[in-house]
């Protein structure tokens, strides 16, 4: 008798967007974008596809990548997992540039026998565009796809899904280069993959942007080359008609066969706060079954109807909330850790920092047994060198809790815990002291404004009389501890001198900022809420905080 087992999506909730999957025997693997962060990469795995753990971030030296400089949502974009004869196959892109016409867009193959081993050095393979996918044919040769970044005013941008033929002897590509398919009336084709049924090339892409109108769309060819036909039975998933559906920007994704042969699809989604277009958690990865028709058309099961006989209907497929799964024993991975108290000399998955190949340069787990040490960089806004740990908010609802240890000596000097988004939108409750050497606890945010100019609620009043008296004093030592409390659109701060009664500063601060549509509206950013740890000394000094323990618990 079969087990049937109800899945709740998001499977990866919080800022995993982009995903590319691959089953290998009864294992799934799921890679998914970063950005900005670092390791580049995240690699999730799973048995029953219900329970997922974090099994690798496979970027993780200098070699395969190095992003100081990297201005906010560039960085690493949407990876593509494969597997052929016994080794993982890595594409990525390593994007330079966010503004403007040029996109600067580098893309790699990275390989490994296992997902948590070390991977290869990076084999270069161009720079036309984004969204590189590898396919392995059944003839034993292999094809490279990728967006090609129009930059011309006069064009659309998305110029179009390139193929080319990638030589494994050589490590290089080689022959031809065509344009495969321009997309449809939707535009903005992107997420390319390449999947070969039954004698047809199949080509996943999605179009519409990564926003309200994202859509995934299909093609299918007789030769991988083309010409490729549309599928002439709508999008195979989009929400863009239906915003009352808890699902919205569903889009890129990938597809995969379970043992049994059911077949699945991975996609982006968000979900939006009530009331507003803003998406705090991201772009999170969801999973929805598929059915072959017996017109050759991929559909999602909820659009096939039971008069339809098997063949695919007219109707866009629409993602689901839930689905149910059978013939997949429960799996379940040990709960994860909701209190670090930093004694393992290693840093828990579950955080990342920024940009830099580097992180020995700004904090050890060694130098004071028990604590984090951050040592001061560069301000909070920088895109070189910044002393920020964090780990992805992946609830709507949380509290994180610090404590740290921290002698400021001048006023460039501060450290605490951040809400964090990217260098232009975030929140950050901060020690540090003011010019008559008094320590002090403060609250800094950026809101994602086109100035970039940063807000203090605390001190400017309604006004705009800047208060100077607002700050909370501290003594002059011992440790201090920060919590956030976060309530889906609402962020509260709160300080104590010894962990038990706790000062709530009094200000309610837009958490929404906390998002991709926040600061000039769609098509802004496109990672997802951390919180964390940070330090900074941006005169130089590496003045450092010592971080006792931190704590995220989901409310």
């Amino acid at each position: 008798m079969s087990q049937h087992t109800i899945i709740q999506n998001p499977i990866l909730p919080g800022f995993n967007p982009d995903p590319s999957v691959v089953a290998v025997g009864d294992d799934f693997y799921i890679a998914t974008s970063t950005f900005e962060w670092y390791p580049g990469v995240q690699i999730h795995h799973s048995k029953d596809l219900k329970n997922w753990r974090l099994a690798k971030r496979p970027l993780d030296r200098k070699s395969l990548l190095d992003m100081r400089g990297n201005p906010d949502s560039c960085g690493i974009w949407a990876p593509c997992l494969s597997y052929h004869d016994g080794l993982f196959h890595l594409i990525y892109t390593d994007v330079k540039r966010f503004d403007g016409n040029f996109k600067d867009a580098h893309n790699y193959l990275t390989t490994c026998e296992t997902i948590d081993g070390e991977w290869s050095e990076p084999v270069y393979m161009n720079s036309s565009g984004f969204d590189p996918s590898l396919f392995h044919d059944d003839d034993g040769r292999k094809w490279f796809v990728n967006v090609i970044w129009d930059h011309r005013h006069e064009n659309n941008r998305f110029g179009g899904i390139l193929l080319q033929e990638y030589c494994s002897k050589q490590k290089k590509l080689v022959g031809p280069i065509k344009n495969i398919f321009k997309g449809t009336k939707l535009g903005l084709t992107e997420a390319p993959h390449l999947f070969k049924r039954n004698g047809y090339y199949y080509l996943l892409t999605a179009e519409g942007g990564t926003f309200y109108t994202h859509a995934m769309t299909m093609a299918r060819s007789k030769n991988i080359d083309g010409p490729y036909e549309e599928d002439p039975h709508g999008y195979l998933l989009t929400a863009k008609d239906h915003q009352d559906l808890g699902l919205q920007r569903t889009g890129h994704g990938d597809l995969f066969d379970a043992p049994d042969g059911q077949s699945y699809l991975v996609h982006l989604c968000g979900r939006p706060l009530e009331g507003e277009r803003r998406c705090p958690l991201g772009r999170e990865t969801g999973l929805q079954k598929t059915v072959w028709g017996d017109d050759g058309w991929l559909r999602l099961e909820s659009a096939i109807s039971t008069e339809s006989e098997g063949r695919a209907t007219t109707s866009n497929g629409l993602p689901e909330i839930e689905i149910t799964v059978s013939n997949l024993p429960l799996h379940p991975w040990p709960a994860k850790t909701e209190k670090h108290d930093f004694e393992s000399p290693d840093l828990p998955s579950d955080f990342q920092w920024l940009r830099t190949p580097t992180p020995e340069t700004f904090m050890s787990l060694t130098e004071r047994s028990g604590y984090l040490r951050l040592k001061g960089k560069e301000s909070i806004g920088s895109l070189f060198e910044q002393a920020l740990i964090a780990r992805r908010q992946e609830a709507f609802s949380y509290t994180a809790e610090t404590a740290l240890e921290f002698e400021p000596e001048n006023i460039q000097q501060m450290a605490g815990l951040t809400c964090y988004y990217n260098s232009r939108k975030f929140h950050y409750c901060y020690v540090s002291i003011d010019d008559d050497g008094q320590r002090y606890v403060d609250i800094m945010s950026c809101l994602g404004n086109g100035d970039q100019m940063l807000n203090f609620p605390l001190r400017e009043g309604h006004l705009g009389e800047f208060k100077t008296d607002a700050r909370f004093v501290l003594p002059a030592e011992d440790k201090v501890y920060l919590k956030a409390e976060v309530d889906r659109h609402v962020l509260t701060f709160h300080f104590s001198t010894d962990g038990q009664e706790w000062t709530r500063l009094p200000v309610n601060l837009d958490y929404t900022v906390i998002s991709d549509e926040a600061g000039g509206g769609d098509g802004c950013h496109f990672t997802g809420g951390f919180v964390g740890m940070a330090c900074q000394d941006v005169s130089g000094q590496q003045c450092y905080a010592d971080f006792d323990y931190f704590s995220y618990v989901e409310r």
